[in-house]
Formats: C-alpha cells, sequence, structure tokens
C-alpha cells in the first residue's frame, strides 16, 4: 500500500526534468518496475479516453517478469484513475459545479430516498 502511495506521489512530481522510470529508478525500483510502470501508464492514460497515450504491454515479458508486471498494473491503475480525475475535474469545472455542491446534491439525495423508504417501509 505505501508503494502505490510513493509512486502516486512520484507521479505528481513528473514536472521535474527527471522523468517517471529514472525517478522510480532513483528511489530503489527495479528497473524491470520501471518499465512496467510506464508501459501501464501510457495504457491507463488510453484506456481513460486520453489523446496522449497508447496502449503499450510487452505481453511475453508481463507474463515472465514479475517486476515488470508489479510495475504494469500499478502504473495503469494510477494513471487511469488521474486521467478520468482530470477529466471530471475538468467538466465540473466547465459547468460551474463545485467538488462540495455535487456532494451536496449527493448527499441530500439519498437523504430523501432513504426517508422516502422509511416511510413507506410496513
Amino acid at each position: 500500500m505505501w508503494r502505490c502511495a510513493g509512486v502516486l506521489g512520484l507521479l505528481l512530481l513528473i514536472a521535474g526534468c527527471q522523468s517517471t522510470h529514472d525517478d522510480l529508478i532513483a528511489k530503489g525500483y527495479p528497473p524491470a518496475f520501471a518499465d512496467g510502470f510506464d508501459d501501464g501508464c501510457s495504457s491507463g492514460r488510453q484506456a481513460a479516453g486520453a489523446i496522449t497515450g497508447e496502449f503499450r504491454k510487452n505481453v511475453p515479458r508481463y507474463l515472465k517478469d514479475n517486476n515488470y508486471a508489479e510495475g504494469w498494473s500499478d502504473g495503469f491503475r494510477q494513471c487511469q484513475a488521474m486521467r478520468e480525475n482530470q477529466d471530471r475535474m475538468d467538466y465540473h469545472n466547465s459547468h460551474g459545479y463545485e467538488r462540495g455542491d455535487e456532494r451536496e446534491k449527493a448527499w441530500q439525495q439519498q437523504k430523501d430516498q432513504d426517508t422516502a423508504r422509511a416511510y413507506h417501509s410496513p
């Protein structure tokens, strides 16, 4: 779990001069993990609908090398989630929603549904 949080933190530091791959190596991750993370991240962005990013997966290596497979899976999940989150935030910002407004609406709707169920229960 800590490794996933660390890798996510590394993604946030991409703006620096060092690539994610180089940063992972510098942090002590095996080169195979870093290779897999790069491929998985590109694939995750593509799966989330990003214009940039392409599906990349070295299938023979994925099946034989646990470090590559773990890196690929971590990169895919994290970059897909980050891209989907960014898309969601962009949508809400472009439509004038605030994060709190959406949560408030969802909470109010759930509360109303629960109240209706309570009144109609035998």
